[in-house]
Order: C-alpha cells, then structure tokens, then sequence
C-alpha cells in the first residue's frame, strides 16, 4: 500500500513543481475575466476565487506610472476611450471586456521619433513603495508570488507593436529596419528596468510574455525571430536573474512555437506557459524539453473548456496530470484566462478533478 506524503504550504508546491521536483500534489491556477468573476460571486456569494479555491499562487503589481502628455500622438479620443501610461489608445469593443487599440506611433517611423516619445518610467522607486512588504506578506502567509513584466500585456514585441501596430511593426522589421531597432531596444531597455525592480523585491516567480505563435506555426521565420527578439529577450531575463539569481522565470507564448522552446530555454526560461493543445502536443512537449522546462497551464480554452462536458475536463485533468505531471514540472491551468463561454459546471469540474487526481502517490 502506498502511503501518503506530507502536505505542503502552497509556496512550498509550487517551488517544488516549477523546479522540476515532485511536490505533494499538483498546483494549479486560475484567472477570471470580468463575467466569470462575477458569475463566480453569484454562485458562491464568495469575492475572491483564489482563496475559495485555495490557488497557491498571487499576483503583485507595482503602482501606475504618471500619466504622460501624447496630445501629439492622439489627439482625440472616441467616446468612452482612454489611454494608457504608455499611450495607446483604448476604445470600447463589441463583445464583453474586449477592446480596440489606437497606436501612438502609427504615423511615426523615424528614430528621432523614437527618442522624443514620453516613454513611460516604470522602473520608477515611487512605483515600488510597499511591494516588497506586500511580496513578504504573501510568502508569509504561504503563498508563491509573481511579479509580471508585462509593460503593455507583453515584454518586447508586444509593447512595440501597440505602439507602432502590429503589421507595420513587422515591415519596419524588413524595411525600415533602424526604426524598428530603435523601437525594440527601447522596449528591452524599459523591461530589463522593470525586471531587475521586481525581481530584487524577491518574487518567486517573474512573468514575462510575447505572443509569437499562431495556430500552425511562428508568425515569422526561426531566423528573424532570433535576428530580432532571441538577444532582447535575453537581455531582460539576465536582468532579472542578476537581481535574483533564484527567481523564476516564466514566459508566455500563445500558439505553436515549439520551434523557439530550445531558444527559450537557452536564454534562461524555466517555466512555459501556456502550452496550448490546439498547437502543441503537451505530451511531446513534456517529452522532449520536460528536462530543463516546467509547465503552466495545458488545458485548452479554445476546446475542453468551453466546449467539453464536466466529464470532458476531468478527463483531460486527468490525463495532464498523468503525463505532464510526472516526475514534476507541471502547474495545470486553463490557457487563457477563462471567458464568458466558458460553462460553470466545466470550472467546478476543472477544480474538483484537481483535488481527486492531483495527489502524487509515494513509491
């Protein structure tokens, strides 16, 4: 008969798990959007999902940048539009918490433009004022930590192309080459800022992120992703490594990139998410990189949460858990946060699987 290893904190599984060793069950994680949240609230007249649902992980987030002037770059908004610390532009989508972009540098492409922009400070003191006690607060209280360098939802490319827009990104990147250098170093050197900020306030986690993936393959060709974003990333991750040689670094890639994972990993990557099933096969992933890399995440918001049955996700819990989780190396999470079609039932089932699969039986 098998006995039954000791439970640990949170913090303690999921450093456990991310570090590739096998914690006393599988952590996992969560994150609502503003409908299922508030569906959430009303089914369980609970407010806050990752203490009803004992997710071991929280998020700390700096304090916001001084709004700049951009009256040069957008002049005017539509009604209910906004700007953002770096911005861009915000206006009111179709379809529950969606919005549209307005790019402050879509018509402008030289260098000069670059260095005049009013980049926000986001590596600024005043920013970090109570993170560190607020960082040490959780661990106390057991829980792992992450602090995310996200400037503008991603780490390099994202911030480029909501600044400039994503096609025109992109052909500055073949044919007005100098500005997209000058862009994309800018965008490096305002993350490995933040980066080296948030890692030395001694999270356990540091989030960064990039989408280069679509649904078959990279957006662009191995080569040009490692001409143009391979070094910059490196860049933020030796940022934040020096400032916490024990910090981890997750990184987030929507899409099919298994073609970039070695790079990743050569760069200082510890953690992938999402390793999306619509594009990958997490088993193959686990099989050839699971090694030097842990998971977060692996069940398909495109498929089995919002189209399964409760029968469907506590299948694919299962079998995630069995493969993924072996040996270590595997904090399980839907792929996306998790949207209005996704049904109820299929997130209660989601987190009642975890509890009765989720247990690594002692040999």
């Amino acid at each position: 008969m098998k006995g039954r290893r000791g439970v640990m904190q949170p913090r303690e599984r999921v450093l456990a798990a991310l570090r590739r060793q096998e914690p006393d069950r599988v952590p996992k994680d969560m994150v609502f959007s503003p409908a299922i949240l508030k569906l959430f609230q009303e089914k369980t007249g609970a407010q806050d999902p990752s203490e009803y649902f004992h997710l071991e992980v929280r998020r700390v987030e700096p304090r916001p940048a001084p709004q700049g002037d951009f009256s040069r770059y957008i002049p005017t908004l539509p009604p209910g539009g906004r700007l953002d610390e770096w911005g861009v532009g915000w206006v009111p989508g179709s379809l529950f918490h969606f919005e549209g972009m307005i790019h402050p540098l879509a018509n402008f492409s030289s260098i000069a433009d670059v260095e005049t922009y009013p980049f926000p400070n986001l590596a600024a003191e005043e920013r970090f004022e109570g993170y560190q006690e607020e960082v040490q607060r959780l661990q106390a209280a057991g829980h792992a930590v992450i602090g995310s360098c996200l400037p503008l939802g991603g780490t390099v490319f994202w911030p480029a192309y909501k600044l400039r827009g994503m096609e025109a990104l992109l052909t500055d990147m073949l044919v007005n080459r100098d500005f997209a250098v000058a862009l994309l170093d800018r965008a490096t050197q305002i993350s490995a800022a933040l980066a080296t900020r948030i890692a030395s306030r001694g999270v356990d986690v540091i989030w960064m992120a990039d989408d280069f993936g679509t649904q078959l393959n990279l957006m662009m060709s191995l080569p040009m992703w490692q001409h143009w974003f391979k070094g910059r990333l490196a860049m933020v991750i030796a940022a934040a490594k020096s400032a916490n040689p024990q910090v981890l670094v997750a990184f987030h890639s929507d899409g099919a990139i298994a073609k970039i994972i070695p790079h990743l990993i050569e760069i200082g990557v510890d953690v992938l998410n999402p390793v999306q099933p619509e594009c990958m096969d997490p088993r193959e992933v686990k099989a050839c990189f699971g090694d030097r890399l842990s998971f977060w995440g692996t069940v398909g918001t495109q498929t089995t949460m919002p189209f399964g049955t409760p029968d469907d996700v506590r299948a694919v819990v299962r079998e995630r858990m069995r493969t993924l989780g072996k040996g270590g190396g595997l904090l399980l999470a839907p792929t996306h946060m998790v949207e209005p079609d996704v049904p109820w039932d299929n997130i209660v089932a989601f987190f009642q699987a975890v509890d009765e699969y989720g247990e690594y039986p002692r040999s």
